[in-house]
């Protein structure tokens, strides 16, 4: 049984709904356990708990916002060191496209990496023009079948990592 956290800030709601389609990818994965938090409900303990972390944030200027920027400098300090090798993967809505939701993403995947994690993107195309090489990334909410595509295979790739078993790494 794999566990997957899915850890999200959302200030409009794009992103809490975002988290609730990338938890569902990652729960029609078979032997996973997910848990769903909003950044202000997390705790470190919730990610030693974890195998696998989705991290969602809305785009604020570019990065992350500072609630889940708060959350990695102060909370999760107490599990450092004990992040080492688990499987992660970021998404991130911004107010329009172009917005910078890609950069963000980067953002939330070096403070992952700073933490000893493993990070990943998907190659796939979940439909023409509409890849998830840094994340998952919408401008608004998902409401489009592509864009909740794209955050239940992101969920759904990191259960699949997590347990080692993706039929597309490597390949």
């Amino acid at each position: 049984m794999r566990r997957i956290l899915v850890l999200y800030d959302s200030k409009t709601g794009n992103t809490r709904r975002m988290a609730e389609h990338v938890a569902a990818g990652a729960g029609s994965v078979p032997e996973t356990e997910v848990r769903l938090l909003p950044i202000e409900e997390a705790s470190a303990d919730d990610l030693a708990w974890c195998d696998g972390l989705a991290v969602g944030s809305p785009t604020n200027m570019g990065v992350l916002s500072w609630k889940m920027k708060r959350f990695w400098d102060e909370t999760a300090a107490a599990v450092w060191g004990r992040m080492d090798g688990k499987i992660g993967c970021a998404f991130s809505s911004s107010g329009g496209w172009g917005g910078g939701a890609e950069l963000a993403c980067m953002s939330l995947l070096t403070i992952l990496m700073n933490f000893g994690m493993l990070v990943f993107g998907v190659r796939d195309y979940v439909a023409k023009q509409f890849t998830l090489h840094y994340g998952a990334v919408l401008a608004g909410e998902p409401r489009a079948e592509r864009e909740i595509d794209s955050c239940r295979c992101l969920g759904m790739r990191l259960a699949e990592m997590a347990a080692g078993r993706s039929k597309n790494i490597g390949s």
